[in-house]
């Protein structure tokens, strides 16, 4: 699963979050650590003030710490002196901690910058730091989240090309993938169809030979309900839904299996028996990866035309500013963001 021995096309943009959140100091935390812990070349897409604060902040000289670039290719020339910051002008300065639904279009304006670099080749990936939803729908930001709105961005840049948008949480340990996501609970049962888990399947499948360097991918699928429905005794959807899945998806030569019970899915022995699990909802695939690997999970946008990565945490407001949050799950994503775009060059090549 080594990634070629190679660098990206480009450097990675890297978005900034909500400024009020810890996204932005752990930007410039990754790029302090960039050679203790080769972190590959990254431009931030941020406000030049807020970056500049962070820099006198961690007692950095902000006129050599942070540079303005016009894309992240430019990045390639500073990033080894320079902290690249590809300006993006927040409406009042933020105050960490305290989010503002004023800044919530230059949260916006950062990701769709970010993803028209790349569509540009002006940059490799995109790296999304964590954004407060809240606010943005607030701000007038009309889907459920970063996955969806990603999926809109890629049809807008690549019209030619599907965009089918699946997430993914991806960690040594355990990589999982919710059918469902951003839904309510109650809602869960009758979103999902057995077409809806084939298409999942598909994405996954694929992205996992292309992205991640794995050659016969096993897929396991969890139950909907409890114990996977038992027989039917508690719950018809395993039965009339998730099985027939997983028989489609080995008729067509994908190694899936299932359903099975979650709660015996995620245990050591069971987690060596496949390299992805497709959760039914949210909360089912979420809870053990977070529990398993809270500080390196990765978020992966799977079925678009570009990479997408970001870390697995959101904004904690709590602890902004305060110069105690971890970066470990940021730099995972700068890295993995790297691996997958060197495999789809090597692979387009």
């Amino acid at each position: 699963m080594s990634a070629p021995n190679k660098e990206p096309r480009a450097p990675l943009a890297l978005t900034m979050g909500d400024p009020a959140g810890i996204g932005p100091e752990l930007a410039l935390r990754a790029w302090q650590d960039r050679a203790v812990d080769s972190i590959p070349k990254f431009a931030v897409y941020a406000d030049i003030e807020l970056m500049r604060e962070l820099a006198r902040a961690a007692a950095l000289d902000p006129a050599t710490a942070i540079v303005p670039v016009a894309n992240a290719a430019a990045a390639s020339l500073v990033f080894d002196d320079a902290l690249p910051v590809v300006p993006v002008p927040l409406a009042v300065p933020a105050i960490s901690g305290s989010p503002d639904v004023a800044n919530g279009a230059a949260t916006i304006l950062s990701i769709r910058h970010a993803v028209a670099d790349v569509a540009a080749g002006h940059a490799s990936a995109v790296v999304t730091n964590p954004i407060a939803k809240s606010i943005l729908y607030d701000a007038g930001f009309e889907h459920p989240g970063h996955t969806e709105y990603l999926g809109v961005l890629a049809q807008q840049h690549w019209p030619s090309e599907a965009a089918d948008p699946v997430m993914m949480i991806a960690a040594a340990v355990l990589r999982v993938v919710p059918v469902t996501i951003h839904v309510p609970l109650k809602d869960v049962p009758s979103l999902l169809t057995t077409d809806r888990i084939v298409r999942c399947a598909r994405i996954v499948h694929a992205a996992m030979k292309r992205d991640f360097g794995v050659a016969a991918p096993r897929l396991a699928l969890a139950g909907l309900n409890p114990h996977a429905g038992e027989h039917g005794a508690l719950g018809s959807e395993d039965l009339a839904i998730v099985h027939p899945a997983v028989e489609l998806l080995r008729s067509e030569g994908i190694d899936a299996s299932g359903p099975f019970a979650a709660d015996t899915m995620f245990h050591a022995a069971a987690r060596k028996t496949y390299d992805v699990a497709l959760a039914m909802y949210h909360d089912q695939g979420l809870i053990p990866i977070k529990t398993l690997a809270f500080d390196e999970g990765v978020n992966v946008t799977l079925g678009l035309p570009f990479v997408r990565t970001s870390p697995d945490h959101g904004t904690a407001f709590a602890i902004a500013g305060k110069g105690t949050a971890s970066a470990s799950s940021l730099k995972a994503a700068l890295k993995l963001a790297a691996d997958m775009s060197i495999r789809r060059m090597a692979a387009s090549s």
